[in-house]
Formats: C-alpha cells, sequence, structure tokens
C-alpha cells in the first residue's frame, strides 16, 4: 500500500487469513452505531462476492432506529459452532465485548485468526492474538474497509457502496465533524461512481429519524430531566434501567437527548448515564463546537471513543459518586481546554 499509509501494513496478513477461510464472522460491539452496522453490512458483501460464507454477529438486538440500514435482520446474537476466522469492526476494546464474555464464546475466538478493523482513537485491549488495522485518521470504520479494499483489489457492489457510504456519513454527520478531511470525501465520491446515491441514501435516513408519538412524549420528559452544571457548560441525565428495556428497542434514550444536546448554545459536554441492574453505569457523550472534552473524559473512567463523541462503562462508581467525578473532572477540562 502507499507508504502514506502505514497502518495498512497487515494487509496481506489479512487477505492470507480470508483466504484460508471459508467461513467468517464479522463481530460488532454490544453498542453498535450506524458506522458499525453499515461497516459489518458492506464486509459481508464483499466477502461473500468473493465465495465466502459470512455470519454477522452482535451479542444485543439491532437498535429499531439502525433498522433503515437493509440487511439488519441477518445480524445473529449467538456465535455459530463452527467457523474459521473472525472480523471485529468498529471496536477494539475488550470492554465493549461483554456478552461474549458472559456466554464464554471468547474462547471460541482464541482458537482461530482474529482480525480488528478499527477507527477509534483508543488503544487495543483486545486480549485475544490479532492481526489489527486501526486507522485513526479514517472519519469511519467504512472508509478504512473502503481503503483495504483498494490496497487487496476486493470488489465493491453497489450495495456495498451504498452501505460504505452510509457508514462514512453517519460517522462523519454528514461531513460536518472536525476529523473529516479530503479523503474521505475523495472516497465517497469514488462510491458515488460504485453505484451509490446520496440523495436516496439521505432520504432514507430522514425517514428512518421519524417516531412514534410515545418516543416523542417521552423525549420531552427526558429533555426536562436534564441537569446542568458548571455555569450551563455541562448537561446531565441519568436514564434508569427500566426504561432502558422499555424503550431502547424503538430508539435508543440516549440519542433521544443527545441529537438536542449537539445544538444547545452553551453546553459545551452532553453526557447521558445508564444504570444497569448488576451495577453497571455507562455513559454517551457529545462536546460542541470543536470540544474534546468527551473523549478525555471518557478515558478518565477506561472508555474511549471519539475527541467529541466517546463513552464508557465501569462498576467502580454508585450513580451518585459518578455524578460528582464527572462534574470535577469535566470542570478540570473545560478550564484547561479554555487556556489553549
Amino acid at each position: 500500500m502507499n507508504s502514506n499509509y502505514p497502518q495498512y501494513d497487515q494487509a496481506d496478513t489479512i487477505q492470507k487469513i480470508i483466504n484460508e477461510s471459508e467461513h467468517i464472522v464479522v463481530i460488532q460491539a454490544d453498542n453498535p452505531d450506524a458506522d458499525s452496522l453499515a461497516s459489518a453490512l458492506a464486509l459481508e458483501d464483499i466477502l461473500e462476492n468473493a465465495g465466502k460464507k459470512v455470519t454477522l454477529y452482535c451479542g444485543i438486538d439491532i437498535s429499531q432506529y439502525l433498522h433503515y440500514i437493509p440487511g439488519t435482520d441477518r445480524v445473529v446474537k449467538d456465535l455459530p459452532n463452527n467457523f474459521d476466522s473472525a472480523i471485529l469492526v468498529d471496536c477494539s476494546s475488550i470492554n465493549l465485548l461483554e456478552q461474549l464474555e458472559k456466554t464464554n464464546s471468547i474462547g471460541a475466538l482464541r482458537t482461530r485468526p482474529f482480525i480488528i478493523l478499527d477507527h477509534h482513537e483508543i488503544d487495543n485491549t483486545i486480549t485475544i492474538n490479532n492481526t489489527a488495522i486501526i486507522d485513526s485518521d479514517a472519519v469511519a470504520t467504512g472508509e478504512l474497509i473502503y481503503l483495504l479494499a483498494q490496497h487487496l483489489n476486493w470488489q465493491i457492489s453497489e450495495s456495498a457502496a451504498s452501505l460504505l457510504t452510509t457508514s462514512i456519513l453517519a460517522d462523519s454527520l454528514g461531513f460536518s465533524t472536525e476529523k473529516t478531511s479530503a479523503r474521505p470525501l475523495r472516497v465517497v465520491a469514488d462510491l458515488i461512481d460504485r453505484g451509490a446515491n446520496l440523495a436516496k441514501l439521505d432520504e432514507i435516513r430522514r425517514r428512518s429519524m421519524s417516531k412514534p408519538i410515545d418516543i416523542i412524549t417521552y423525549k420531552g420528559k427526558l429533555l426536562q430531566r436534564i441537569d446542568y452544571f458548571l455555569d450551563n457548560q455541562l448537561a446531565m441525565i441519568d436514564i434508569p434501567w427500566e426504561e432502558t428495556q422499555r424503550f431502547s428497542p424503538h430508539y435508543n434514550p440516549a440519542v433521544l437527548v443527545l441529537e438536542e444536546l449537539r445544538f444547545a448554545r452553551e453546553i459545551k459536554l452532553g453526557i447521558v448515564l445508564k444504570t444497569y441492574p448488576d451495577g453497571r453505569i455507562t455513559g454517551k457523550l457529545r462536546s460542541n463546537y470543536g470540544s474534546t472534552i468527551a473523549g478525555k473524559l471518557a478515558e478518565h473512567f477506561g472508555g474511549g471513543g471519539h475527541p467529541s463523541a466517546s463513552g464508557f462503562k465501569t462498576k467502580d462508581y454508585n450513580l451518585e459518586n459518578i455524578k460528582k467525578e464527572i462534574i470535577k473532572v469535566a470542570n478540570q477540562l473545560i478550564i484547561e481546554e479554555s487556556k489553549v
């Protein structure tokens, strides 16, 4: 590959693994987003066109709000008994594969070639011997898969082109994030030449954003429960397990809140905390106006992601204590950022 992309030096090793595999499992983390799902589906298309059998795996049900992406119904929650290799997309953190650990399926992955394709700016913590391409310059895993396909001469069908475009548009928020460079624009231009229809994809995405009345009503109640700290620079809300159980199959409650906080004038950081019966707390973070506070705060709690969009999960705090810690650390990060 072009020497400008040394992170793709493992490409030939990946091709060898794929050549020697008949059945490949494509794995997503337990919190898949549109980039994760579309990347997995695009990889399925590419590999099946190369004559491989592909199983798509995710440890949880795909949220209803992602069902606008065609092929969602092919994702299963049980790892097959027999397969030759596995590819993990859009993730390089063992903490995001909790369902695999709960079902003791991690052991099956340790005995087979394991590939990681990810673009997040966090250390690879997968405790399985793996071959990894982690391109933190890529705006989405879909961009990474396109570049890998170019190097390895993989065929990108019209369907795969549409899925890779969906991935890039999702994680770049329509080419609006700071991480968006000229490269993903050139990638999407080529994908359009291969059949991706931007207008159609955006129409499908917008239709998918329509919500039933009960979700609209719930969103209104959520917005009223937001707490504001640090002179309104920090907005935070916690969602109990009962609400997660009830509403997540239809729409992610965290997304309902964060999509509004992205447009708030004073708020630099929005956080949604979810509590679970086993004592686990997860956090989804978004920072506004070019701030990198979200990524740094997530790292403080052992998480990661993007500088302005990240997450974590922990059992080290109860709800009251983690809120106090968030306020303290966020205040420090805001002060430090204001000095730059």
